[in-house]
C-alpha cells in the first residue's frame, strides 16, 4: 500500500520539490497552500491551509484521512523568512513569524498525532534551518523561530516514541527558492543607526539564496529519511561550510565564534 504524505507549503520551493520527488516514487502526496487556486502546474493535489489557523489545519487533516484512510508521513515545511535589526522589526511581524514557523507546526503535529497513534506508526519531519543553530545578525527572529522548532522536536520525539511514531528535524542551508521574495524585510530606514550595514547585508543575504543549492537535494534527503527505519534526531542539508559552521559553534569559545560571524558579515 502506498504511503500517504501531507506536506505543508507544497506549492513552491523545497515543499514542491519534495512533493514531486515523492509523487514520482509512488507515494500518495497531498500538498497545502494558502492559495491553491493560483497554482496551475502541481502534479499532486493542493488543498487550502493556513498554518496560522488551527481550524484550517484540522479540516485538512480530516479531509486527507477521510480520503485515503490513513496518514503516514507529515512534512512541516511551510515557513517564512524575516530580516531586520531587532530594534526596528515591528512586534506584530515577530509574532507573525513565530505563528508560521513555530506555532503552526505545533498545531499540525497536534492534529495528526491521534491518527498516527491509532495506526501505531507515523513519521513527522520538521523542516527547520541551519540558521536555527546560531543567532545570526539581522536574522535574529528567523534563527529563534527555527531554533525553537528544533528543541520542540527533540522533546516531542521522546514523548511519542512508545506509540511507534518517529519525529525528526531537517535543517537546510541556502537553497535556490523564492523564500527571499516572500520574506518580511524590515525597511531600511534613512538615517537609522543600522541603515548602511543592514542595507548592505540585505543584498548579500538575497544573493546567497539566489546562489543556493538545488532544492532537489532536500527532496532526496527527505526520501532517504523516510526509507530509514529509525531516523536520527537532526539532519543538516546544504553546502559544506554551512554545515561545518554548526561544528565550529560547538568547538570554539563563544566569543571566538561570535568574532568569526562578525568578520563573515563584515560587522
Amino acid at each position: 500500500m502506498s504511503k500517504v504524505v501531507l506536506i505543508t507549503g507544497g506549492s513552491s520551493g523545497i515543499g514542491k520539490s519534495i512533493g514531486e520527488f515523492l509523487h514520482q516514487k509512488g507515494f500518495v502526496v497531498y500538498g497545502t497552500s494558502r492559495n491553491p487556486e493560483k497554482v496551475l502546474n502541481s502534479v499532486f493535489p493542493l488543498v487550502a491551509l493556513d498554518v496560522r489557523d488551527a481550524a484550517s489545519i484540522k479540516a485538512v487533516v480530516f479531509k486527507v484521512i477521510a480520503t485515503s484512510g490513513r496518514l503516514d508521513i507529515v512534512i512541516n515545511n511551510a515557513g517564512v523568512g524575516i530580516t531586520g535589526p531587532l530594534e526596528e522589526i515591528p512586534t506584530e511581524e515577530i509574532r507573525n513569524n513565530f505563528e508560521t514557523n513555530f506555532f503552526g507546526p505545533i498545531e499540525v503535529m497536534k492534529a495528526v498525532l491521534p491518527q498516527m497513534r491509532e495506526q501505531k506508526s507515523g513519521l513527522i519531519i520538521n523542516i527547520t534551518s541551519i540558521a536555527g543553530y546560531m543567532g545570526l545578525p539581522y536574522r535574529s527572529v528567523y534563527s529563534a523561530s527555527k531554533g525553537a522548532l528544533e528543541l520542540i522536536t527533540e522533546a516531542l520525539r521522546m514523548e511519542v516514541k512508545s506509540f511507534g511514531i518517529e519525529i525528526t528535524n531537517v535543517a537546510p542551508g541556502d537553497f535556490a527558492t523564492n523564500i527571499a521574495a516572500g520574506r518580511y524585510h524590515a525597511p531600511v530606514i534613512k538615517d537609522s543607526a543600522y541603515e548602511k550595514v543592514y542595507g548592505d547585508m540585505l543584498s548579500t543575504m538575497n544573493e546567497h539564496v539566489d546562489a543556493g543549492s538545488n532544492p532537489n537535494e532536500m527532496a532526496e534527503a527527505v526520501y532517504k529519511i523516510i526509507e530509514t527505519k529509525k531516523p536520527n534526531v537532526h539532519y543538516k542539508v546544504g553546502a559544506f561550510m554551512q554545515k561545518f559552521s554548526i561544528v565550529l559553534k560547538r568547538a570554539l569559545p563563544d566569543k571566538m565564534y561570535e568574532k568569526m560571524l562578525m568578520n563573515h558579515y563584515k560587522l
